[in-house]
């Protein structure tokens, strides 16, 4: 425990060191949550008069954090430190390849917890902006958002011989994700083919899961959706694991 604290402390603090993640993951969304308010204010959403615009966009905002870390962030750390002989010295120690990813991880799941409440506190502080619904099912959906979402980062991490490989992996796979899941575009102005398509991404699954949440709605059966996302954490952070190497 003391080798996985003092790892966890000294990862975090050359993490924040490098501000990247400090940019992407904390204020970005915020920059976006300050111009949807601004352009917004709090007029309600053209489909669901209810609710204001801020409000229906809450998950997506919160998605961008999410996926920044989780498809950016932890998978280039690991790869960069592979390449530049980091991990090969990490292996002469007491650290184990589960103990490193569980780092990498936990230091993402805290960059986006502190997104969120960072959304939570301004839009609600300035826009008047308020969970309508369950704040045990928004922060299961949350959680289950960011579990997914790491893990595919991970094992991206896991595998990747080298930072290049790695950033050419992660932008495959962050690109469509943040434009087309419902982060940026609006899921519902999307053709239906597109989001029959698209609904097969962790990331709308999130999206969709917290928006209901957020808002109160009557969500569409939600066995499934958790059981791909949950099956998707499950086996890419066996893959991470697994194929793990420290050069």
């Amino acid at each position: 425990m003391k080798a996985f604290y003092t790892l966890l402390k000294n990862e975090l603090k050359l993490n924040i060191r490098n501000m990247n993640m400090v940019i992407f993951a904390i204020i970005l969304p915020l920059v976006a949550l300050v111009i949807l308010g601004f352009l917004y204010g709090t007029n309600p959403a053209a489909d669901e008069t209810d609710y204001t615009f801020l409000e229906q966009s809450f998950g997506a905002l919160c998605a961008i954090s999410v996926c920044a870390g989780g498809l950016m962030g932890l998978p280039l750390v690991v790869a960069e430190y592979r390449e530049r002989k980091i991990l090969k010295r990490f292996q002469v120690t007491p650290i184990s390849p589960g103990m490193l990813l569980a780092v990498e991880f936990l230091i993402y799941v805290l960059y986006a917890l502190v997104s969120l409440i960072t959304l939570l506190l301004i839009s609600g502080l300035a826009w008047g902006v308020h969970l309508r619904g369950s704040w045990v099912g928004f922060a299961g959906s949350w959680l289950l958002t960011v579990l997914s979402t790491l893990s595919i980062g991970m094992m991206v991490g896991g595998i990747a011989k080298n930072a290049k490989s790695a950033s050419v992996i992660a932008c495959v796979l962050y690109f469509p994700m943040l434009i087309f899941s419902g982060a940026t575009l609006p899921f519902e102005v999307m053709p239906e083919m597109m989001q029959k398509v698209i609904s097969m991404l962790p990331m709308t699954q999130g999206i969709q899961l917290m928006k209901s949440a957020f808002l109160g709605l009557a969500a569409e059966p939600l066995g499934l959706p958790i059981i791909v996302m949950l099956c998707l954490t499950l086996v890419c952070s066996g893959i991470a694991i697994k194929c793990f190497k420290w050069e």
